[in-house]
Order: C-alpha cells, then structure tokens, then sequence
C-alpha cells in the first residue's frame, strides 16, 4: 500500500517526466519544421499529410530520447528535494534509504512498461509514418532519405534474386523491378518491369512495361507486356529497404521476419536481432537509470541544483554513446547482438550499484 511519502515522490516523478517530454517535443517540432519548411512549401504537402508525421515524429523521438528526458526529470525535482532538506528530514525520521528509493522504483516499472508497448507496437508504427513522408516530399534536398530507401537487393530463395532501385511505402510501389532465376550457375530466366505494385485485395503483383527473357539453347525468347499481374514467392517486405523494414515491424510481425530472413541465410540478420533485442533493453534502462539519478542528486551539493544537473547530462549522453556504439558493433562485427545490447545496461547496472552504495553511506 502506498503512503503520503510514496504518492508525494511518485507524483513528482511523473509529473515531472511528463513535463520534461511536453517542453521539449514543442521545441524538436519547432526546429524541424524551420529545417523543412521550404520542402513542404515546394512539394505542396498537404495539411493532413504533414499534422500526421509530427505525431509520428512526436512518438519516434520520444522513444529515442527517452532515456535523457527520464533521467533529467529525476535529478531535477531529486535536487530540488535535497536543496530544500526535504530527504534529510525524511532520512532522519527513521526512513532507510532503500525505503526511499520505493517510489521511484515503482515510477520505473509504470514508465518502463509503457516504454515497452510504445517500443513494441506504437514506435514501429510511427518509425513507417516518420521515414515514409521523408521518403515521399523531402527527397528534393533530402537525398539521404532517398538513398536509404534505394537499391534493394534481396535473394528469396536457392536461385531466386530480385532487386528495385526504390520503394514507396504509401503507395506500395517499387521502381526498377527485376527478378533473376538461375538453374545452378546458369541464368534461366530475366524479368524486369518499369514499375512494380502490389495489390492486397488478392495478394498479386502488377508491373508496367513488363519483359521477360528466357534463356535458351539457341537464341533467347523475349517476352513483351505494357502490363502483367503475376504472384510471386516474395512479400511486400521484400521490397522494403532492410534496416527500414525492421523498425517498422511490431513485435509478432518482425519476429516472423527474422525466422524467414535467417532460413534464406541473409547477411544482415545482426541489423534485425539489434532492433529486436533493443525493444527489451531499453524499458529495463528506465531502472539502472532511475537508481544512478536518485544516487546522484539525493545530496545536497555546494554547486546546488547546476552541479547535478551538468553530471545527469554527462552521464545521460554517455549511456546513448554507449547505446549506439555497441549497436553498430553487433550490425557490424562478430560480437552477438544481444550481448552487444545489453552492455550498456550490463556497465550502467555495475555503475548504480556503485553509486547507491556511496549514496547509503
């Protein structure tokens, strides 16, 4: 049952939190429209179109930022209780101070379960909504949103291999279709088309400028059509950029994803497995940094609230730089993905013990 003690500090560390969350979304949505503004102007974005991607961009930074917003927002209203002597009357009055540290651990589990469903089925929804409007009006001086959306080149099965220049994820159509299949080492057959669509009502293909060549013993026989439907072994997934696909994949979908991509042998798998294990990591950060926040601003500082403040940023930034460094490590080397997810968690766990430990003292 929760006390007076427990409510007054539980309600500071959310409420604090969430104001934390509310002044600085307003000042990212600020800053991006200024960037992008002229873009939208130019392409003629629709109002809808573009009110839809901030509430997308509201939730993808969020969830990236989250560990900053979380931390600062305890070592603020934390100093503020040390500053006005608050934790020392309540330490004095008999409270431990692990009984103290009772409320924040429950504010971690409330924020880090809703930071798990947001990772698990609300952020994979806004990550598609995010990096489709980017892909489809800001290509003009967003050449890198394109280039992330380019060049696909998957193999779906043995002897099958297809490729498309670029992929439209709103209107579910690629660009530059070809599809290879090969008898051992030899080409069987070619098709290609100007543009690919796929279509849900019946799960088939539509491509324009269709060609198909088959090769032959003599002479090749080509095969010529302004427009063909055709089913096909691949999914719509297929199509999609390989790092893109697993952020916009809820927890069931991208699981699945990862079971096909590993039975085709795909080099990329560690890039899934990342996004995957980081869906778990991040909610169980929302305690080790809990705890090294609470240890660190609990004591009243002769540089007051500043001092705090300045190691809660240094130490938030190093947990990211942790965070994203070891993520490329385990996309790019031989180290396993989870182990490489967790580490950041694993050396930020050493450090909280740490730090609580001098703070009981």
């Amino acid at each position: 049952m929760l006390t007076i003690l427990d409510k007054y500090i539980l309600k500071r560390y959310l409420a604090t939190f969430s104001v934390m969350i509310l002044l600085f979304i307003p000042i990212g949505i600020t800053i991006d429209i200024s960037e992008k503004v002229n873009k939208m102007l130019e392409n003629k974005v629709p109002f809808s179109a573009i009110a839809s991607y901030y509430v997308d961009f509201t939730i993808y930074f969020a969830n990236i930022l989250f560990p900053i917003f979380l931390f600062l927002s305890i070592i603020w209203f934390t100093s503020k209780l040390a500053n006005n002597t608050e934790i020392i009357a309540m330490l004095s009055s008999g409270i431990s101070f692990t009984r103290f540290l009772r409320p924040y651990i429950i504010g971690a589990t409330i924020i880090s379960i809703f930071a798990l469903l947001m990772g698990l089925f609300l952020v994979p929804k806004a990550s598609a909504g995010f990096k489709n409007f980017r892909y489809m009006y800001l290509i003009g001086g967003g050449q890198s949103e394109m280039r992330e959306n380019s060049d696909v080149y998957r193999q779906i099965s043995d002897n099958e291999y297809i490729y498309v220049s670029n992929f439209n994820a709103e209107s579910k159509m690629a660009f530059n279709f070809s599809l290879e299949k090969f008898k051992g080492d030899q080409l069987e057959y070619k098709i290609s088309a100007d543009r690919i669509k796929w279509n849900p009502k019946d799960s088939t293909y539509t491509m324009y400028n269709y060609i198909k060549r088959t090769v032959g013993l003599l002479e090749d026989n080509l095969e010529k059509v302004d427009e063909k439907n055709a089913k096909f072994s691949f999914d719509l997934e297929d199509l999609t950029p390989l790092v893109y696909v697993a952020e916009t994949l809820s927890l069931f979908d991208l699981i699945k994803f990862i079971d096909k991509e590993r039975e085709r042998g795909s080099a990329n798998i560690n890039v899934y497995l990342v996004v995957l294990y980081k869906k778990y990591s991040v909610p169980v950060s929302a305690f080790i940094l809990t705890i090294i926040a609470v240890a660190v601003s609990s004591m009243k500082r002769r540089g007051g609230m500043g001092i705090n403040l300045a190691i809660g940023i240094l130490l938030a930034f190093a947990f990211i730089f942790f965070d994203k460094i070891f993520g490329v490590l385990a996309e790019e080397s031989a180290i396993p993905p989870l182990i490489a997810v967790w580490i950041p968690n694993f050396v930020f766990g050493i450090l909280a013990i740490y730090l609580l430990r001098n703070a009981k003292r």
